[in-house]
């Protein structure tokens, strides 16, 4: 039998840029167009699921990212300490979504083999393909899947009773989705399946991609996932902040709330 889920989305980073550098082949009107970044939280009176780690600081400010929150300053806000967490998923190992993940020491952490399989093969001798990752992050996932703490999925699987991944593949080889029963139906955090809400309404595609076939693809299954577009949750886009309501008066401008309608926020 289904579950139902509150979910949170955390806001802990922005990077201000150019339109051209959030779509392959530019655009045409060439104005500031940032992107933030986020983590995500999925929980009932059952379990807590913690989606994605982010950057670390050290990580961050390497790529010049701008860290408006720490990771465990907002999970802290919303009352998760990482110690407490049993479940991660992870949706790619992309710097920004594989970091911090020595944050959740007791945690079993979800993700796609073949995420495994790409960031750590022959295609990571490349530099036009490695520079997502961070290879420290890498090797903590290894470590972790030496301690048993890492659970492999192929392709679609259900986690819990509501909350399901779905590989997707495009913006990395092993990237996945989540789907998770919600008051309002169900929703699906796209991850980097679409960065910005641009994505997947308009076709166009990240530049960051393993596959531009596999990405706009993808965009097809995001819809078939959730069923209606107002129920795909984009992962970076900052219009996110403003179509949800924050949490609390406190989490304002940090956290929001996914699992109530857009319009009634």
């Amino acid at each position: 039998m289904s579950e139902i889920y509150e979910v949170l989305a955390l806001k802990y980073a922005t990077n201000d840029r150019p339109a051209s550098h959030n779509f392959i082949g530019g655009d045409e009107h060439d104005r500031s167009m940032p992107i933030d970044y986020f983590i995500w939280v999925i929980r009932n009176e059952k379990r807590t699921v913690v989606v994605d780690t982010g950057f670390n600081p050290v990580s961050g400010a390497h790529r010049a990212r701008k860290l408006t929150t720490p990771v465990n300053v907002a999970l802290s806000a919303v009352g998760i300490h990482g110690a407490d967490i049993e479940h991660v998923i992870t949706t790619h190992m992309h710097y920004d979504h594989a970091g911090n993940n020595d944050m959740f020491p007791n945690a079993c952490f979800y993700m796609q083999e073949s995420e495994m399989h790409y960031a750590t093969g022959s295609c990571m001798c490349h530099r036009l393909l490695n520079h997502p990752y961070e290879a420290d992050d890498v090797a903590g996932m290894v470590k972790r899947v030496y301690a048993g703490k890492v659970s492999f999925c192929l392709g679609d699987r259900e986690l819990f009773p509501g909350l399901s991944v779905h590989h997707v593949g495009g913006h990395s080889r092993g990237l996945q989705c989540v789907r998770v029963e919600t008051q309002r139906g169900p929703v699906v955090l796209a991850s980097d399946a679409s960065h910005l809400y641009a994505h997947m309404n308009s076709g166009r595609v990240f530049p960051t991609c393993d596959s531009v076939a596999d990405t706009v693809l993808g965009y097809g299954r995001l819809f078939e996932l959730g069923g209606d577009a107002s129920r795909i949750v984009p992962g970076h886009d900052p219009e996110v902040m403003r179509r949800y309501p924050a949490l609390s008066p406190q989490t304002s401008g940090m956290v929001v709330k996914l699992d109530v309608d857009e319009a009634t926020g």
